[in-house]
């Protein structure tokens, strides 16, 4: 496979995990399905916008470079060929390092979210806080009658936490396949692999 009809394929995956990202944490500025009366009461991470802005923002560029590459002419720069298609190459290496830090940002936040637990209304003293203790809900479920309000937060955080989780650890995946497969496209070219230049005009 050519290194731009990869970056494609890349491009192409990485927009329903934009998606998802920006879904799930729009999704969790409503816990349990409801709308919050205070927006203190939410779990801190909510307010870092790791899917918003690190899965979702930051990835989106990245993800329309990756698809534009197939379509870049890769003969005829300055009289040089393929050298437009190294220099688009290498320009989505630096787009997918902006992709890989904003999804590691994601992946970040919510591995912290996950382990912390979400803000609730806590039972034992009737004050919002964090009454979990270092992921320990997370293997006792009793543990979530502590969270008295809002209704359902514990699995509804957790849920969408982990979306947050996997999306962002897939798309840093595809964001550093892209860094090698950029850098090889930057190397060699994109079209002397697919034997454009050579004659025959396929991409």
């Amino acid at each position: 496979m050519c290194t731009g009809s990869c970056a494609k394929c890349l491009g192409g995956t990485l927009i329903p995990l934009t998606v998802f990202s920006l879904l799930a944490n729009i999704l969790l500025f409503f816990p349990g399905g409801k709308v919050i009366d205070n927006k203190d009461h939410l779990s801190n991470e909510v307010w870092y916008f790791g899917g918003i802005l690190g899965g979702g923002v930051l990835m989106i560029f990245p993800a329309l470079v990756f698809l534009g590459l197939k379509n870049n002419d890769c003969c005829g720069c300055c009289g040089n060929e393929s050298c437009g298609k190294r220099f688009a190459m290498f320009t989505s290496t630096i787009f997918a390092v902006i992709g890989f830090l904003g999804a590691g940002y994601s992946f970040i936040t919510s591995a912290i979210s996950i382990n912390k637990g979400p803000k609730c209304l806590m039972g034992n003293n009737d004050t919002w806080g964090y009454p979990f203790q270092d992921g320990d809900y997370l293997s006792n479920e009793g543990l979530w009658s502590q969270c008295l309000k809002p209704e359902e937060v514990v699995p509804w955080n957790l849920t969408l936490f982990s979306i947050l989780l996997i999306t962002g650890g897939v798309q840093m995946i595809l964001c550093a396949i892209q860094v090698v497969n950029g850098l090889l496209g930057t190397l060699c070219g994109d079209c002397q692999c697919c034997g454009c230049c050579g004659g025959d005009g396929a991409v």
